[in-house]
């Protein structure tokens, strides 16, 4: 069976307030149980810009995953060379190019119900990106993590701007935790070992 049509039927996820205690191992061994059988060269790509504070999610927990130099994860999307709605197909591209069997991990932040702010979402299958927006992005992802950051209903786009920096940044840090967890488990055969391959980031605007 192909694992990642296998993923997208099963549909599974898990939800989690980022403050949860046991956040950490409860999202680790859920995702870990998720990870394919045979080697894959794990990629996490973070979406957003830092431009908009409730979109800067994926770029700060990029940023704060790549600072702790995981070894069996590679990481694109940071404040610096962020992955956002003119560069994500160039992107999706490049990986699929450079990287040998990628098994791709999709990191974007989200709006959703009052009562959902704050939670941090994990499951199979790809996200599609900027679909609050109304932004026709391509879908990426083998498995997601989401980040509840505000409201939705209405001006999404002034909502994520007005988005309280306090709380990205918790959930950031939490993401990049979790993510460095991951990648130790794969370092130290808790999980299926990966597939690492030393390639290039491309240079795109």
């Amino acid at each position: 069976m192909n694992f990642k049509n296998s993923l997208w039927k099963r549909n599974e996820n898990l939800r989690m307030l980022h403050t949860d205690s046991d956040f950490i191992p409860s999202m680790r061994d859920k995702i870990i149980s998720w990870f394919p059988n045979s080697p894959h060269d794990y990629v996490v790509v973070f979406i957003g810009t830092d431009r908009s504070t409730g979109d800067s999610l994926g770029p700060l927990a990029g940023t704060l995953l790549a600072e702790k130099k995981p070894k069996h994860i590679t990481v694109y999307g940071t404040l610096e060379e962020p992955v956002h709605a003119t560069n994500l197909t160039e992107y999706i591209d490049y990986i699929e190019t450079h990287h040998s069997n990628p098994f791709i991990i999709a990191v974007d932040a989200c709006l959703g119900k009052h009562s959902s702010v704050g939670l941090l979402i994990t499951g199979t299958g790809p996200i599609k990106p900027g679909a609050a927006l109304n932004k026709p992005l391509p879908a990426i992802g083998d498995m997601h993590i989401t980040g509840v950051v505000n409201v939705s209903g209405f001006m999404e786009y002034s909502v994520l701007q007005n988005t309280r920096l306090s709380l990205v940044m918790a959930m950031a840090q939490q993401i990049s935790s979790l993510l460095d967890e991951l990648d130790q488990c794969l370092t130290y055969g808790k999980a299926t070992p990966s597939v690492v391959i030393q390639v290039s980031k491309p240079t795109i605007i």
